[in-house]
């Protein structure tokens, strides 16, 4: 039987690598969320209006997902549906096996799936950031010192543990967006949606917030919706999906959907700024390729053009 250290000289795999082999292994068959068919309607008084229609999606655990849309397309919609805060009209939404239209598992999903919101002022609702932190765990009857030091994990995970006395009104918008999402931790759930939640930052808090949610998803395994109107946040994402109308008219990774600049535009978005000019100067026969989406591949190929 051959043993753990001929194993490590032969193959370069630890022990502890090779728990992470294994775990990233079942990690990547395993369904966080599967949306079957999904409908959803408002009720215009008038007639109704489909805001999600016939959606069929699945998100696997530890995936990075960027959602991306016009206003008004359904974004927001089918984020609420992930969690259970709206149930589907017609087709079934499951989170971990759980089905959303049966009332016992609603709280279930709620606790794996946490939900954070575009404006922070709206989340507060403590009087100093520990106390904020410790209102989910508090209301789910989670036992005082439990709370406490679940209170504080998340605050470290997230790196403001040093504001924990400090009063949630005088933070920055980063800084209280990473306040909630701290929050949504200390309940411990297998998903965090992020519902346009950098829309109302500035360039400084949008990158705290997205510095916060790749570090989740990298080193903690946590699966990430992120909605956002920015495309550079969402060529981070593993799997980008294009909302329409209430339906899924695109999906794929960042470079495959951004490399379709004419479809992108016509759906009413825009793609990253690189990815523009690589595609303008494809027009005009400088470079044969335009698949790039990040700063230093562009870089690099503009570089290659002028010697």
């Amino acid at each position: 039987m051959i043993g753990w250290k001929e194993v490590n000289e032969r193959y370069g795999v630890t022990i502890g690598g090779f728990i992470g082999i294994i775990a990233d292994s079942n990690k990547a068959g395993k369904k966080m969320i599967e949306i079957l068919n999904a409908e959803y309607s408002y009720d215009n008084h008038d007639y109704p209006v489909k805001a999600v229609d016939d959606v069929t999606l699945d998100i696997k655990s530890g995936e990075f997902i960027a959602v991306l849309g016009r206003n008004g397309s359904g974004k927001s919609t089918l984020a609420r549906l992930m969690n259970a805060l709206m149930i589907p009209d017609n087709g079934r939404v499951v989170v971990l096996g759980m089905d959303s239209s049966e009332a016992d598992n609603v709280w279930d999903i709620r606790k794996n799936v946490g939900m954070i919101f575009q404006n922070p002022d709206n989340q507060i609702v403590g009087t100093t950031v520990i106390e904020d932190v410790a209102f989910g765990p508090e209301n789910l009857g989670v036992e005082p010192l439990e709370i406490r030091r679940r209170a504080e994990d998340a605050l470290k995970r997230i790196g403001i543990l040093d504001l924990k006395e400090r009063a949630p009104h005088l933070l920055s918008g980063g800084q209280k967006q990473k306040v909630a999402i701290a929050g949504v931790l200390a309940m411990k759930p297998a998903c965090i949606i992020l519902d346009e939640s950098t829309s109302m930052l500035d360039p400084i808090g949008r990158r705290e917030v997205l510095e916060t949610i790749k570090y989740l998803n990298k080193s903690e395994q946590m699966t990430i919706v992120h909605i956002t109107h920015h495309m550079d946040e969402a060529c981070h994402a593993d799997r980008v999906i294009v909302i329409d109308s209430g339906k899924v008219v695109i999906q794929g990774t960042p470079v495959e959907v951004f490399s379709d600049v004419e479809k992108i535009e016509k759906l009413g978005l825009d793609v990253p700024q690189v990815t523009r000019l690589l595609h303008n100067l494809k027009i005009d026969g400088f470079v044969d390729d335009s698949r790039i989406i990040d700063i230093d591949s562009a870089v690099e190929k503009l570089r290659s053009l002028i010697g």
